[in-house]
């Protein structure tokens, strides 16, 4: 398939057919379909998921264990949510296929979640489907972390797509972590290796580990960059002169490369200009010679480079938001870097700054008069970046103590259904107005009471939640064990839905419900709704 356009004609066209079963009825034909969700179900949409520029061992740390939630008549929903710590020991003894940091179980996911699929199909969807709302990234980095056993066909081939999407939305210290576990001796994998390694430092022990097995890079660039790594630069000249003798490197390369070899050269001569879409290693060349690229105008996964404050606090904001956006950044790391300092000016993100210091403070100090004041002003802001999700599960349980009133009450109430406390906060909180009957029932996972047209695709998430039923191919493609393969499917069936199709969003709901995963049908919804409802606002 060429694009995603055609990908979304072909996908549609799968899911046509009628449900053989009606919503809430197991599928028997397969145990881990056939027994209801668990607690297991809402770690796959908790924020403490997937944090990174942390130890890994760290990353699934947990989070108010011991916090009840409020429907405890729901035979099939958690009473508990704990959020798992990542298993970096060998869970069993896997192949490359099967690395992960993650064991599956723990988060609700069987351990054949791919065995019965092929890996082509899988690579393609990994690669294509759009993660339109936070908790469906926050879903696709976990299946990207499972440790479970491998597809059918080229298991390299899938991890290496594994890898790719993992650095493409900026989780780029999961996806070191998770190469190294799987060995980097394939010369491809140590290409992903060799780019992340140069993400995140100067490639030190990359290169060392390249001086040991040279036959693992095909890249002459990185070649003549690790042997002037490791101190010898008479020898990284000499494999760059006789690579541009031997015309293995372009003319603009060899030249950029003379000059990171020789600093006389660089500064009597104006470096070439770089290319639209550079690698890790021309970047780092560029910051060499002394003529950084902005990040900003770079990939996601370039972002990394400035968390570290190194090029300033602008710069470092903006990695900041950009990397919140995406699920790679948490919450509170992204509360850190905005409190590191005043605003340094006026305008655009100092005025975002500005307005988030204040309504930090106004919290802390109060009275409710100024709390809802600062909110009404702070929320637009965060809005505009984006970043409304990460704002309220940074906030919400310190306003659900305050009396709020007119426009911040009904904002607030929309930040607990967009919070990791969705099910218990916004039905205490919001069941006096028609919105608020009608985010709770989603929140619960009922049938809402009645329509309620204000917000964007309310009637057809009324709808998944009444009853309807999953699509047959998906049923069908489940009980032959593509359970992995259905999820996917599922998310990229969202993504067509939130654009406007209404049928593809319904069959999407009710078939993360089907298969368990009711804490991604409920939050994916709200989010949808109230994301979208802050969009046409704008």
């Amino acid at each position: 398939m060429g694009n995603k356009t055609t990908f979304a004609i072909i996908l549609i066209s799968t899911v046509s057919a009628q449900s053989v079963f009606a919503q809430g009825e197991p599928l028997s034909a397969i145990e881990w379909l056939s027994r209801p969700a668990t607690e297991a179900s809402q770690r796959l949409t908790d924020p403490a998921a997937v944090r990174p520029n942390q130890d890994v061992s760290a990353e699934f740390g947990e989070t108010d264990p011991n916090t009840p939630i409020q429907n405890a008549d729901e035979a099939n929903i958690a009473q508990t949510v704990v959020v798992p710590n990542v298993e970096t020991a060998v869970l069993s003894e896997p192949g490359r296929s099967a690395v992960g940091l993650i064991d599956p179980a723990r988060v609700g996911l069987p351990k054949d979640l791919w065995t019965h699929s092929q890996s082509d199909l899988l690579i393609e969807l990994v690669d294509q489907v759009d993660l339109s709302v936070p908790s469906l990234s926050r879903l696709m980095q976990v299946l990207l972390l499972a440790e479970t056993n491998g597809p059918l066909g080229d298991s390299n081939a899938y991890l290496a797509a594994r890898l790719k999407r993992l650095i493409a939305i900026g989780a780029v210290d999961r996806a070191q972590a998770l190469l190294e576990r799987a060995g980097i001796d394939d010369p491809a994998i140590f290409a992903q290796w060799s780019e992340l390694a140069l993400l995140s430092g100067d490639g030190t022990q990359m290169c060392a580990s390249l001086q040991e097995k040279p036959e693992l890079a095909q890249n002459t660039e990185l070649k003549i960059y690790c042997i002037a790594q490791m101190g010898d630069w008479n020898r990284a000249a000499t494999v760059l002169q006789t690579a541009s003798a031997l015309g293995d490197l372009p003319p603009r390369q060899a030249r950029l490369m003379a000059q990171f070899l020789d600093p006389d050269l660089a500064e009597s001569q104006p470096v070439p200009l770089p290319p639209v879409r550079p690698s890790a290693l021309i970047y780092r060349v560029y910051e060499a010679v002394g003529d950084p690229l902005p990040s900003l105008s770079l990939p996601l996964p370039f972002a990394t480079l400035d968390l570290n404050g190194d090029n300033g606090w602008k710069p470092q904001l903006e990695a900041a938001e950009r990397l919140a956006r995406s699920g790679a950044l948490p919450p509170n790391q992204l509360l850190g870097i905005y409190s590191l300092r005043e605003p340094a000016a006026s305008g655009g993100i100092w005025d975002r700054i500005d307005a988030f210091q204040a309504f930090e403070t106004a919290l802390k100090t109060g009275p409710d008069s100024r709390i809802g004041a600062s909110l009404e002003t702070v929320w637009p802001q965060m809005a505009s970046a984006g970043l409304t999700v990460p704002f309220s599960e940074l906030f919400v349980k310190q306003l659900s103590k305050h009396r709020l009133k007119g426009r911040a009450k009904r904002i607030a109430e929309r930040m607990m259904f967009l919070s990791p406390s969705y099910e218990t906060l916004g039905p205490q909180h919001a069941a006096d107005t028609a919105e608020g009957r009608f985010l709770s029932a989603i929140a619960t996972g009922n049938a809402p009471p009645q329509p309620y047209p204000d917000l964007p695709h309310a009637e057809t998430i009324a709808a998944a939640f009444s009853g309807q039923s999953a699509p047959e191919t998906f049923i069908k493609q489940a009980e032959d064990g593509k359970i992995g393969e259905v999820i996917l499917q599922s998310m990229a069936l969202f993504a067509i839905g939130a654009e406007g199709k209404s049928r593809a969003l319904g069959e999407s709901i009710a078939t993360f419900r089907a298969l368990g995963l009711e804490d991604v049908a409920r939050r994916s919804a709200l989010e949808l709704m109230l994301l979208d409802a802050e969009h046409a606002r704008r």
